[in-house]
């Protein structure tokens, strides 16, 4: 157990943070009041909960919203991430973290990775869980490295996905703390045009570009640790760090559908998102397919949407109830680019 002092810190539109020892890490969570129905928030990779500012203060007050900021991210303790178990070492952190605040059961909303690792908790935890909140979700067979609307792996070794896909430059970029805008990989740039949707700018970039380099760099973290591979496009995922947790060969959720109860499922998406999308800009097989990875051999796209409309009329036909919405003109990051509609869904499914 990582032991620390709580320390709380104000912040602007009654904001504060602390951080919270736990059984496994300490954790610093963002937070507004101690009272209401719990609703956590988890934020996505290379994010932390900076991300989650202008929507937690939207929620009425019978509603307790807390966003932690994963391992590795934030000012959560940064222990190194085992890829094997898949999205588990960040579930089982949210575990330790609702039994340090005495939470038994929260409302779940999971933007991009954080989508996968409120999954993974419900597969582990269902009966913990009021509702599930998928934002721009990360696909229930992860990122990279599958095809067709099952999650067939491309590779038997996972070829395709793993911390060996990520950007040199744009990792090289976060450990040198990168605040400008010179290169369409620098962090600024990467927020502006990939988790927005252009020419939008949200109020207070800097806070989300902060946000972005608090990143921990390494092979233990992101990307994680990198294995070469026979199969296009050359690489596999290896056991450490962000990337290979988001691995097919580590992550999937074939089991949600068998989950007991079944709580309320929200999946909120940007029309426009980049990242994860049947096309996304960030999956090499897409981007062989447009030349933009030398060598592709026909590796079709990893269809991410299709993907998780799969796993989510599954759970649906299973008795579950699951509502998709869709909004125009967003990014990634809906719920910062689309404050008004975000908000809406996601108070329907929390008086559900």
């Amino acid at each position: 157990m990582t032991t620390s002092t709580t320390s709380t810190t104000s912040t602007t539109g009654g904001l504060r943070t602390r951080r919270v020892p736990t059984g496994r890490l300490t954790v610093r969570i963002t937070e507004i009041r101690d009272e209401g129905e719990p609703v956590v928030f988890l934020h996505g990779n290379i994010s932390d909960a900076t991300f989650w500012r202008t929507t937690l203060p939207l929620l009425p007050g019978r509603f307790r919203p807390i966003a932690p900021d994963l391992r590795g991210f934030g000012g959560t303790d940064p222990l190194p991430i085992d890829a094997t178990r898949g999205l588990r070492d960040h579930a089982d952190d949210l575990a330790a973290l609702l039994a340090a605040l005495g939470i038994d059961r929260a409302h779940l909303v999971g933007w991009s990775m954080g989508g996968g690792v409120a999954m993974r908790y419900l597969c582990d935890h269902p009966a913990a869980v009021r509702s599930l909140t998928l934002v721009n979700p990360v696909s229930p067979y992860g990122f990279g490295g599958t095809h067709g609307p099952d999650g067939t792996l491309n590779s038997p070794d996972g070829a395709g996905s793993g911390g060996g896909t990520a950007n040199p430059e744009f990792v090289a970029r976060i450990a040198e703390g990168d605040r400008g805008e010179d290169s369409s990989l620098s962090p600024r740039a990467v927020l502006a045009n990939c988790y927005l949707k252009p020419p939008w700018r949200p109020e207070g970039e800097d806070e989300y570009v902060e946000s972005m380099l608090t990143t921990r760099t390494g092979d233990d973290h992101y990307p994680g640790d990198i294995v070469a591979s026979p199969a296009w496009p050359g690489v596999a995922p290896g056991t450490r760090g962000v990337l290979n947790s988001l691995s097919p060969l580590h992550s999937r959720l074939d089991e949600l559908h068998l989950v007991h109860p079944k709580p309320p499922v929200l999946w909120i998406r940007g029309e426009d998102d980049v990242i994860v999308s049947d096309t996304s800009m960030f999956d090499l097989a897409h981007l062989g397919a447009i030349g933009a990875v030398p060598g592709w051999d026909g590796t079709p796209a990893q269809p991410m949407v299709a993907q998780t409309r799969h796993v989510l009329n599954r759970y649906a036909a299973e008795g579950g109830t699951v509502r998709e919405v869709v909004v125009d003109h967003a990014g990634h990051a809906v719920h910062l680019q689309r404050p008004e509609e975000f908000i809406e869904a996601l108070l329907e499914v929390l008086s559900a």
